[in-house]
């Protein structure tokens, strides 16, 4: 993965890398930083097999941390940094980390510094302290009034702790080490546990970088130092491969915010042009619903990955930014995009066509070795050279995903006769209604035709005559104001008899997950909560 780098620092050197808070780093600066990382680490034994674990949030230390440790032959870890401390605790367990790089703010130092208190593996802490990396005004300011948010952090003789410039005082070469590409693990990349506890979806070498060049192909051979917009977390595998990879692959500037705020983010795209900007649908959702949007015209190109994206979102937004929007699909195991929709002749409600190198098959869902006709919904399969080796030290999980090759994704779609993907829900979230199979994403775009509409989720609840019944929970437009029975109403127009939802709630806000995307977990667990 870190010949990705090597080969834009012999191309871009001076080129602009990374700006964060108005502080800007070249390629050179970047390198520098990697190099005499890469090399004290070595010196302080870390080594191929090792792994080390990243809880930061995006920032210039995210990216040196992420190419070093590569750069050693040890595996990356991502942690979320909102994870609470029982959370990191049990995926530092899980992993095994030796280390962890982590930030010295109080909402994620303490919980870090707790985990090397409970957690036998973990040594070692690298502390990045965020004064360091901010512009010489903004870190005055933050010293004087943002100290109540800066852990205070007791070092001692055992050598715990380290902080990161120190870590950049070791000036000898680093060693470079043989990495095998097919086998050697570079990042394990833990699921979203939300059908169970989270799995770590061992990621390799090849996998990541043949993705990565896999979403730069598809891009078209003139994606070449754009300007990306880093609003999505890079410990995230989306924004991993489709914002940091992929901007190092191109000679690229990535421009990145800590969090999404949407003034922030727009300000930043006029600022600085910003060309290429990876999303979720909930971000498309905040800018259609935004008075702030204004005409985004230096965007080339926005992809929306992470969730299935409602056309009439897709559609909103196409007519007020005049933005190019294309929607992508993928999983944590597959690296993660496995399809894209091509810039020009694309479907609406498509996910696109297979990325190049990539299959994709539409098996039966109560037969899984056969593929069902064109046109047939059934369980998508994927093969390619980014589908993940393994879970981390799960080989039951591992056997009943990976079969002969393929990628069982849980998720419901087809594949028409032009050979366009369309995904209809995942398999878990399959609502049954006496026996039929009622899809949630059908129910929820019913919902986005209504004017006032924001955002929508819709789960199964249990019914004593039916089985299930779809509910669906709602957010409004600001300015818009309507009753739960006319959106019933308005929804079960534009349905068939047997998807009607029977029950519906408007809320201020809907549950999301760490990247932003809507969450049915919460919603699910709560409904259980009240049987």
């Amino acid at each position: 993965v870190y010949s990705l780098w090597e080969n834009a620092i012999g191309l871009v050197p001076a080129e602009p890398c990374v700006s964060f808070m108005g502080k800007n780093y070249s390629y050179r600066k970047i390198d520098i930083m990697i190099n005499r990382l890469t090399a004290k680490l070595q010196k302080m034994g870390i080594k191929k097999g090792d792994n080390i674990g990243i809880c930061l949030p995006n920032t210039p230390y995210f990216v040196v941390a992420y190419y070093a440790i590569l750069k050693t032959g040890a595996t990356v870890v991502n942690f979320n940094p909102l994870y609470t401390n029982d959370e990191i605790i049990h995926q530092v367990n899980d992993s095994k980390i030796k280390m962890m790089f982590t930030l010295d703010v109080t909402a994620i130092y303490p919980k870090v510094k707790n985990a090397l208190n409970n957690c036998a593996s973990l040594q070692q802490i690298i502390v990045c302290p965020l004064a360091d990396i901010l512009p010489i005004h903004k870190k005055i300011l933050f010293k004087l009034f943002k100290y109540n948010e800066v852990s205070k952090i007791k070092f001692d003789n055992n050598h715990y702790f380290h902080f990161f410039k120190d870590m950049l005082s070791h000036y000898d070469a680093p060693k470079p080490v043989a990495i095998n590409a097919k086998k050697d693990i570079a990042v394990i990349q833990y699921t979203g546990g939300t059908t169970g506890i989270p799995k770590g979806a061992m990621l390799t070498h090849s996998n990541i970088l043949n993705n990565t060049l896999q979403v730069k192909m598809w891009l078209g051979e003139d994606t070449h130092k754009e300007v990306f917009m880093g609003a999505l977390p890079f410990f995230h595998v989306f924004a991993m491969t489709a914002i940091m990879n992929l901007s190092i692959a191109t000679c690229s500037h990535i421009v990145m915010v800590t969090r999404f705020d949407l003034a922030e983010v727009l300000k930043l795209i006029h600022k600085y042009k910003i060309t290429i900007f990876p999303v979720v649908p909930s971000i498309i959702s905040a800018i259609n619903n935004s008075e702030l949007t204004k005409n985004l015209n230096s965007l080339r190109v926005v992809i929306s990955g992470g969730a299935s994206l409602p056309l009439q979102v897709k559609q909103n937004f196409n007519k007020s930014t005049g933005a190019k929007l294309i929607e992508g699909y993928g999983l944590t195991e597959s690296s993660p995009v496995a399809s894209c929709s091509p810039e020009t002749g694309g479907k609406e409600n498509s996910i696109g066509l297979p990325l190049p190198a990539t299959q994709i098959e539409i098996r039966d869902l109560k037969n899984l070795n056969k593929c069902v006709k064109t046109g047939e919904k059934g369980e998508i399969f994927i093969k390619g050279p980014q589908v993940m080796l393994g879970y981390w030290q799960n080989k039951k999980a591992t056997d009943e995903t990976i079969i002969n090759g393929w990628l069982r994704t849980g998720d419901v779609g087809n594949i028409d006769e032009d050979g366009f993907i369309f995904l209809t829900d995942r398999i878990k979230e399959l609502i049954i209604i006496n026996g039929y199979n009622v899809y949630p994403r059908i129910i929820e775009d019913a919902f986005y035709k209504h004017e006032a509409i924001a955002e929508v989720i819709v789960i199964g609840i249990k019914d004593k005559q039916k089985g299930e019944v779809p509910k669906a929970y709602v957010t409004l437009k600001v300015g818009y104001n309507t009753s739960e029975k006319e959106l019933l109403d308005f929804a079960i127009s534009k349905l068939n008899p047997i998807e009607k939802p029977e029950h519906i709630e408007i809320r201020k806000e809907l549950p999301k997950t760490m990247i932003g995307k809507l969450s049915k977990k919460e919603l699910m667990q709560e409904e259980n909560n009240k049987k």
